[in-house]
């Protein structure tokens, strides 16, 4: 499935990016209600998956490729967005303004997911975006979730749906003559000449 497939992205790039590794903090991608605020006891960026839906980009092109031999092609696959809310949760609201603000000039300066925190058979690349400032979207999430509205923004993620699995394509023509060079037809049958009576 992609959106596990994309966390696990997003978070090597966080922790690349601050930097941020294990011993110092977290990445989470919880529901921050006031439950899940209450419990932290660490650093914690965490990105909340709250949107996703097709997106209006038209279809990455057809991919072809060869294994054992045979040409396989995906189908165009359509692209999907995945909308998340994004905070950070430190010790004090300094700390917490100092860690959301590397978070955002990460997200900015970044406008696709590194290929190295990517698997291979994702070709068609991820593309990122920091949505414009929408103050009712906001307050509509935190609504949602129960929690305690807090300094954020919104990261909208592009990429193409593994929905479509690759299929075996016909025999090419060309492959077809190749295997035909060399091929000698028999000869044509002699007609024998019809004799009538007289």
């Amino acid at each position: 499935m992609i959106i596990p497939t994309i966390d696990t992205a997003l978070e090597a790039l966080v922790r690349q990016a601050l930097p941020l590794p294990t011993a110092l903090g977290d990445v989470s991608f919880d529901s921050p209600s006031g439950t899940w605020s209450a419990q932290l006891n660490r650093i914690t960026v965490n990105l909340f998956l709250f949107g996703v839906g097709r997106s209006p980009q038209p279809p990455r092109p057809a991919v072809d490729r060869i294994v054992d031999g045979r040409t396989q092609r995906r189908p165009p696959l359509p692209l999907l967005q995945l909308h998340y809310l994004v905070t950070a949760w430190a010790g004090s609201v300094r700390d917490e303004h100092q860690l959301i603000g590397d978070v955002l000039t990460a997200f900015l300066i970044t406008q696709a997911l590194p290929p190295e925190h990517l698997p291979a058979d994702i070709t068609s690349g991820v593309q990122l975006a920091v949505a414009p400032h929408d103050n009712n979207r906001a307050k509509d999430v935190w609504s949602t979730v129960g929690g305690t509205i807090k300094p954020s923004f919104e990261l909208v993620v592009t990429t193409a749906s593994d929905a479509l699995p690759y299929v075996d394509l016909p025999t090419s023509v060309a492959r077809i003559e190749r295997m035909l060079e060399g091929y000698t037809a028999p000869p044509e049958p002699v007609s024998m000449p019809a004799f009538g009576r007289s």
